[in-house]
């Protein structure tokens, strides 16, 4: 009986060990034992970049819960190094996937130096203009030393490599399996109807896949502390590095959210005041999940950055270049500088 007071006094103590887990910046906790070199690399370099761009994210309900600095702002980011629109150049540029977009405005000006007096704003323009988030995959696979990785300015080409199991990955259906650290989740977008995995498995069948839009974003942990939630991170995600969150069920699968409503002509209902239930960033057509395959990150890096225009005479220097996951201390977040506001989101990703 004597045990009775102490366990009353302990019980308010114990009651918030849960709530302070679930606090944890998730980025910040090491990785799981058992995860393969190359899941840490990727995890790494995706919450490095994460940190970068002020934590920004988007709650399971699917709502923009955060967002300081986008895409074009000439604002640094949390390191005090490259401004923002720079550092969104170096994805394209050090992925090798600026070169298959040099037809598109603005290309060339991104191939030069930052700094040089009539290019920036051609530039900027063109990272507006263009999504980059499968630029920012390839760019993380890249920086992970992920081998076989199909990088590419487009999703769709890796999810096709990831269905004739060639490279890295082999996909799965997000419905069935569960995701882990370092997988690749994705879905279709600006389509007519909803495909799901089946569909999306029927179209890469018959080859009639082409040049389908499409995102996918890295898997940084799931059901972390028991807390039943898959954490995301993406790039060109409200135009920025945001990490997304969506919910796990007591199998630790993906409780897919309801894909986007349709009208009887196949376009999407959209988000408006009165239908705020087509508000959230996480229904979407999930319809691939991209399981990581490859344990040993390859020895040496397998793509060459585009090329980098030399400067004319007195144009400007070269942004310092990005330092590789290898060359920072681990999980160590970088000194930020104070917050901006949030902002609303411009578009939606």
């Amino acid at each position: 009986m004597r045990c009775l007071p102490l366990l009353a006094c302990l019980s308010p103590l114990l009651a918030l060990l849960p709530l302070q887990a679930s606090a944890a910046e998730v980025c910040d906790v090491p990785p799981r034992f058992g995860l393969s070199p190359v899941a840490i690399n990727i995890v790494r370099t995706a919450c490095t970049e994460h940190r970068l761009w002020y934590r920004p994210f988007i709650d399971r309900d699917g709502r923009a819960a955060s967002l300081s600095v986008t895409e074009a702002e000439d604002v640094h980011l949390a390191d005090n190094g490259l401004v923002a629109w720079q550092r969104v150049v170096g994805y394209w540029r050090q992925s090798g996937t600026l070169s298959p977009m040099g037809s598109q405005p603005g290309a060339s000006s991104c191939m030069a130096p930052p700094g040089t007096r009539y290019t920036d704003t051609d530039c900027r323009a063109f990272l507006i203009d263009n999504p980059w988030s499968a630029a920012f995959i390839s760019w993380v696979m890249t920086r992970a030393s992920v081998p076989g990785f199909t990088r590419s300015p487009r999703h769709i080409d890796y999810i096709r490599a990831a269905f004739q199991n060639s490279g890295p990955y082999r996909m799965a259906d997000p419905a069935q399996e569960k995701p882990a650290p370092g997988d690749l989740l994705c879905y279709l977008r600006d389509r007519r109807e909803t495909l799901s995995y089946s569909g999306l498995v029927q179209s890469l069948s018959n080859g009639s896949v082409t040049h389908w839009k499409s995102h996918c974003e890295v898997v940084i942990a799931a059901n972390m502390g028991g807390d039943r939630t898959l954490y995301l991170i993406g790039g060109n995600v409200m135009n920025t590095v945001a990490m997304r969150k969506l919910s796990l069920d007591r199998s630790g699968r993906i409780e897919l959210p309801p894909a986007k409503a349709t009208a009887s002509d196949g376009m999407d209902l959209g988000c408006t005041p009165g239908r705020e239930e087509e508000c959230s960033f996480n229904r979407q057509d999930w319809a691939a999940l991209l399981k990581l395959v490859a344990t040993a990150p390859a020895p040496m890096p397998t793509v060459t950055p585009d090329p980098v225009t030399p400067p004319a005479a007195g144009a400007g220097a070269t942004a310092p270049p990005m330092a590789s996951p290898a060359s920072q201390a681990p999980m160590r977040a970088p000194t930020v500088v104070p917050p901006r506001p949030p902002v609303p989101p411009p578009r939606t990703p």
